[in-house]
């Protein structure tokens, strides 16, 4: 952390518990551990403490301040966003306990504010889906590109950052299996395609890919226009070009794809363990929040159906 007032003891501390973030997480996540943790020190130094004087009472005190800062608009920062400072903070006192650069851990004190289970805001149809896959005009290079990605988005439900990481050994067209390598928590899962899905993808490899790569020996799955790897961006302005190609009046991320086949899996009766291996969920409550979809669709069926229902 580039701040001013930190001592070399402190800056050695946050450099191992930096490499400790780089081993167990990807990048981003640990760029974001580091973000946080940032803001925590910045508190610390306003008040002269150091990490090595900290107490539970500080920690405490830190958890206040974070309720009761407001942002810019005057409006208080989420609860997620308290939650995840904490776990920062929390993780941070027990990398340097657990190394023994600590006797005890001042943040065990701190219970965690309780998350609200949010509910995903944007679901497609499998209607609108299916528009939206059928989109793409599969004679052009891009076309062919682009169909595969959609066809691997709602196929697997797959984070768009591992979508773009994807190698073409990461793909088996015949056996119909996709190998996602190192997602998130850095956790390698196999995936098996939907037969659409692997037939995009097959024609991708085959007609499409080599034109986009030209004389670049690339490795990457799925590159751009001029044959470099394609960058997360750039997969969420072309799913919202075929979107609105669709016709389809919602506001559609990458991640929409994801909600969207878990719960038209657990619309057809998947197991809820399947769709929870599917997106690579380490907990199941995680996942568990998809059946509330499908129950706010029940309460809209009997509101709308029910003799006693209107």
């Amino acid at each position: 952390l580039d701040l001013p007032g930190l001592s070399g003891k402190e800056r050695e501390l946050v450099r191992l518990y930096a490499e400790d973030l780089q081993v167990r997480f990807a990048p981003r996540t640990a760029e974001g551990y580091l973000a946080d943790l940032r803001v925590f020190f910045e508190w610390l130094l306003l008040r002269g403490l150091e990490v090595g004087s900290v107490r539970g009472s500080d920690v405490l005190a830190y958890q206040g301040e974070l309720y009761a800062q407001r942002k810019r608009d005057g409006k208080p920062y989420s609860i997620s966003t308290q939650a995840q400072r904490l776990t920062v903070v929390r993780s941070f006192f027990r990398f340097l306990t657990r190394r023994g650069h600590l006797v005890s851990d001042p943040s065990g004190l701190v219970e965690m504010p309780r998350l609200p289970q949010r509910l995903p805001r944007v679901l497609l149809s499998r209607e609108e889906a299916s528009r939206i896959l059928a989109m793409p005009d599969r004679k052009s290079a891009v076309g062919q590109r682009d169909r595969a990605i959609l066809e691997t988005l709602y196929a697997t439900g797959i984070r768009v950052g591992e979508l773009t990481k994807l190698g073409v050994e990461d793909v088996d067209t015949e056996d119909r299996l996709l190998v996602v390598r190192e997602g998130k928590g850095r956790r390698d899962r196999n995936l098996p395609l939907t037969r659409l899905a692997a037939r995009a993808i097959e024609a991708y490899l085959v007609l499409g890919r080599g034109r986009l790569a030209g004389t670049m020996p690339r490795q990457e799955l799925f590159l751009s226009a001029h044959g470099f790897p394609l960058q997360r961006a750039s997969v969420g302005l072309l799913v919202k070009r075929w979107v609105k190609k669709a016709r389809v009046k919602k506001r559609v991320s990458c991640h929409t794809f994801r909600h969207s086949v878990a719960t038209h899996l657990l619309k057809g009766r998947a197991d809820i363990r399947h769709i929870q291996a599917l997106l690579g969920h380490r907990s199941l409550a995680t996942t568990e929040r998809y059946t509330h979809v499908v129950v706010d669709d029940l309460r809209r069926v009997l509101a709308r159906s029910h003799p006693r229902g209107k």
